[in-house]
């Protein structure tokens, strides 16, 4: 079999693209995609697997999104494979010329959907609301026309996510955690910091991080991560730099070792994403004997055991003060062995295995 796996752009190493190259790894499959920062795949540790370039996008919201659109739409490379993935927002509009084929999706489009109020009303100006509503209501109808239409099987990469597709496009997927490889992640010791670790997006509320690190001087927040250039991104980042305390840092995007290192000697990892899709940061950081502190939210739901491998908290600075302030490292300690069994449940090897059961049911399909 000849696979290959579309998806949006590749610049910020993220989860989505963590899921993706691990895919094509275990499949042999070739990826295709729009922008591409190869120095960033690289840095990430897939530098083996192969990546195709439809051509660059405008980098200008929402013309970067229209046109990634299109340029999936545009694509046929029918020929040229067997079997056909599809990873992202945009990316699934290529299912139009591509069978058999399957789309992993990681949510609808929040922007679209359940989040459209509030992207509206984080509009600054009556004309910039005005694009923004013509552009989001546009899009979504011919989103969930597309998905409806033309993807053969839909695996949602968690039960939240499940249900969010049985709302916004009214159709049943199935479930498959995203891969974590946990062979890869180690514990070292207790260090004097803890660890945040995501996009620098305004849903990941890094400003929530750094009211509660302002309110606990004696304690160290190190932040890693960066963000794709066109997606709003940049002011919200500018805006969190001038806002950041002296006990917080930002280290932006770092390569797979270093990574793997914070883990192994943060103290534990504090993340606040608004209803996270899955989020694979507290996997990798229970694999390295770690506890979460996660808002009790969405995907963190189905990954934290509260009290035994982190705490979910209500997303208010002052429930995760009084957290951290009752944490020594014996009890930190206490948890260890909990957080790495808990990680085994999310492992590559149970990752490929079930996506080669999907890929089979499809394959039936069209026997």
């Amino acid at each position: 079999m000849r696979y290959c796996i579309f998806h949006d752009y590749i610049g910020c190493i993220g989860g989505a693209e963590k899921v993706v190259f691990t895919l094509a790894r275990a499949l042999n499959a070739d990826i295709i995609t729009t922008d591409l920062n190869l120095d960033a795949v690289r840095k990430a540790g897939f530098g083996d697997v192969k990546v195709k370039s439809l051509g660059d996008v405008f980098l200008i919201p929402p013309l970067k999104q229209i046109d990634a659109s299109f340029s999936f739409l545009l694509s046929d490379v029918s020929d040229c494979y067997d079997f056909f993935i599809f990873s992202g927002n945009w990316a699934h509009y290529a299912a139009v010329h591509h069978h058999p084929n399957l789309y992993y999706c990681h949510t609808p489009t929040r922007a679209f959907f359940e989040l459209r109020r509030h992207v509206l009303n984080s509009q600054t100006t009556h004309f910039r609301k005005m694009i923004a509503y013509a552009w989001t209501g546009t899009h979504r109808i011919f989103e969930r026309y597309n998905v409806r239409k033309f993807v053969d099987r839909i695996v949602c990469n968690s039960q939240n996510v499940k249900e969010r597709v049985k709302k916004d496009y009214g159709l049943n997927g199935s479930v498959v955690n995203p891969p974590i490889d946990v062979t890869k992640y180690r514990f070292s010791h207790y260090g004097d910091f803890w660890l945040s670790v995501n996009r620098l997006y305004p849903e990941k509320r890094i400003d929530l991080q750094m009211e509660i690190f302002r309110k606990l001087p004696d304690e160290k927040l190190k932040i890693v991560g960066g963000f794709s250039k066109g997606d709003w991104a940049e002011k919200n980042y500018k805006k969190l730099q001038r806002q950041k305390p002296e006990n917080v840092e930002f280290l932006g995007e770092v390569s797979e070792q270093e990574i793997i290192n914070l883990y192994a000697t943060c103290k534990g990892l504090i993340t606040t994403a608004m209803d996270e899709d899955f989020g694979m940061t507290p996997v990798e950081a229970m694999a390295s004997g770690k506890i979460v502190l996660a808002v009790n939210e969405g995907g963190y739901r189905e990954t934290v055991v509260d009290g035994k491998t982190g705490f979910l908290l209500p997303a208010e600075p002052e429930m995760f003060i009084e957290k951290i302030k009752s944490l020594n490292a014996e009890k930190l300690a206490s948890m260890k062995e909990n957080c790495i069994s808990q990680a085994k449940n999310f492992d590559t090897t149970v990752f490929v295995a079930r996506m080669k059961k999907e890929i089979d049911a499809v394959l039936k399909m069209h026997e």
